[in-house]
């Protein structure tokens, strides 16, 4: 099956606006249709309007009419041979026919033609005339309505000409002498008008339909080229981001448009940074175990070297006991490592219950006033309980982590402020340095820190606290952040919890 691409699915979508002209001419016909039964509702008004005149009048009806032409004699042979109907005897008249004659002529018009048709087929008169119609082929055609009408009922129809060219709408009315009938009126119309009407309609819906078809499909064929110029610029600059190895090596460049493109465009951005920030800290996990591993090994190192050398079980000893030192750091700092698997594991697996949050954050800060005797803490808790679903333990191992963070970079001697609100926003604050911008949106991937090591240095040491803070803030339904107080004197911690109802 041949690829579309996007312009030509929208070509073939532009499609569906065919069904506009469809629409437009069911339309027409309707419009006609409607014109035409009030044509033929005119047409049948007209001819019971003669008809009432006539009505209880037979001596009208049995006179021979003034016309004698031989398109009227061959018309009425036509009628009664159609009928099975005899001729009947005629009553000389004149004044009787040209009676009948001045009503035809008094709802005469042009285009219309009007003619009185005795109970035996005989065409009493006749005024009007259609166009390149004969009277006998159209006496002919006018039949059913005629017989209708004799027998009493009113009837109208359209029906082609003998031409094809246009349509004749008829309409018969019987006329009544008591409860006889004695004849019948006959009104024809071609519906010329109608047919112009249409034609010109058309005519227009054609030419609209079409500069709105070639105008929808220009519009759509530029649309398609610009969406598609977007997409595939975006596709290019996705596959330069990454090297062959997996590298980010570039972003993609944000769109400031607000739609959907818009919103891909930023979203491959943010995905890549955060992939940029993932191999970054991959990159860094080398050395930063590196720096971790470093000084346990080389004691260990160190220690077994000196025990070969040692000249007494005093000295060995010594030796033996640095040796196991240097193994339980190890120990350590591979428990730590794990510690963050275990609990990720332990919160999937954890049972949910109901607590008062309030309660248990005032319970760890007084344990806190024991443990850092040294340190003031300062404590802000509602009135009223905030019920949180989850762990209580965990929530209180994550204000231990946040706590032990504060007191290890708070300026000696200056409190720490923890405060609970009803909306379940956790925070801690301490005084000192400032966050540096580059390492607060990774401030809480694993292992990574800014404590200070041994000698003043800066290089980053092994950490997992603020990791295992974000993960446990996460289970209760919250986020973890952290953000520079104003004047840059200090850090707040802010953990928003979701508080159940």
């Amino acid at each position: 099956m041949p690829r579309l691409g996007l312009r030509a699915k929208l070509a073939l979508v532009a499609l569906v606006l065919l069904v506009l002209p469809l629409a437009a001419w069911q339309f027409v016909r309707e419009m006609e249709r409607f014109l035409l039964a009030a044509q033929e509702e005119s047409l049948g008004a007209t001819a019971r309007a003669v008809a009432t005149v006539l009505h209880e009048r037979p001596q009208l009806l049995g006179a021979r009419p003034a016309d004698e032409s031989v398109l009227r004699r061959e018309a009425e042979r036509e009628l009664q041979r159609l009928t099975g109907a005899a001729p009947a005897p005629e009553i000389e008249s004149p004044r009787a026919s040209s009676e009948v004659n001045a009503i035809l002529r008094g709802v005469q018009r042009a285009g219309l033609r009007t003619w009185v048709v005795s109970r035996d087929y005989r065409v009493l008169a006749l005024a009007g005339s259609l166009a390149g119609e004969s009277l006998a082929d159209e006496a002919i055609a006018a039949a059913p309505e005629i017989a209708a009408a004799i027998q009493g009922a009113a009837r109208t129809r359209a029906r082609p000409a003998r031409d094809g060219a246009a349509t004749i709408v008829s309409a018969a009315h019987p006329i009544w002498t008591g409860n006889e009938v004695v004849g019948a009126v006959v009104v024809e119309e071609p519906a010329s008008r109608l047919e112009l009407l249409r034609s010109r309609v058309l005519e227009r819906l054609l030419a609209v339909t079409l500069a709105a078809f070639v105008l929808s499909g220009a519009v759509l064929l530029w649309f398609a080229t610009r969406i598609s110029g977007r997409i595939r610029r975006l596709r290019d600059e996705a596959e330069a981001a990454t090297d062959a190895r997996g590298r980010v090596t570039r972003l993609v460049t944000a769109q400031a448009a607000g739609d959907e493109i818009g919103d891909l465009s930023r979203s491959f951005t943010t995905v890549l940074q955060r992939l940029a920030r993932y191999n970054a800290y991959l990159e860094g996990m080398a050395g930063r175990l590196s720096h971790e591993l470093r000084t346990p090994i080389a004691v260990v190192r160190s220690s077994l070297e000196n025990l070969r050398a040692a000249r007494g079980p005093q000295e060995a000893q010594t030796y033996l006991a640095r040796a196991e030192e240097g193994l339980a750091r190890l120990s350590t700092i591979l428990a730590r490592m794990s510690e963050a698997s275990r609990l990720e594991q332990g919160l999937a697996q954890a049972a949910r219950e109901r607590f008062d949050a309030a309660a248990v954050v005032k319970g760890c800060v007084e344990g806190y006033r024991l443990a850092y005797a040294a340190r003031p803490f300062q404590l802000e808790l509602p009135a009223q309980p905030v019920p949180l679903e989850g762990s209580p333990d965990s929530l209180a191992q994550m204000l231990d982590k946040l706590v032990e963070n504060a007191h290890d970079f708070a300026i000696p001697g200056t409190p720490i402020r923890i405060g609970l609100g009803a909306d379940g926003r956790l925070r801690v604050e301490n005084e000192g340095p400032p966050l540096p911008e580059p390492i607060r949106e990774s401030l809480f991937d694993s292992m990574t820190s800014l404590r200070r090591a041994e000698g003043g240095s800066a290089a980053p040491h092994l950490g997992l606290g603020l990791y295992i803070a974000r993960l446990i803030a996460e289970f209760h339904g919250g986020a973890l952040v952290a953000e520079n107080l104003p004047g840059g004197r200090g850090v707040a911690f802010i953990a928003s919890l979701k508080p159940t109802v």
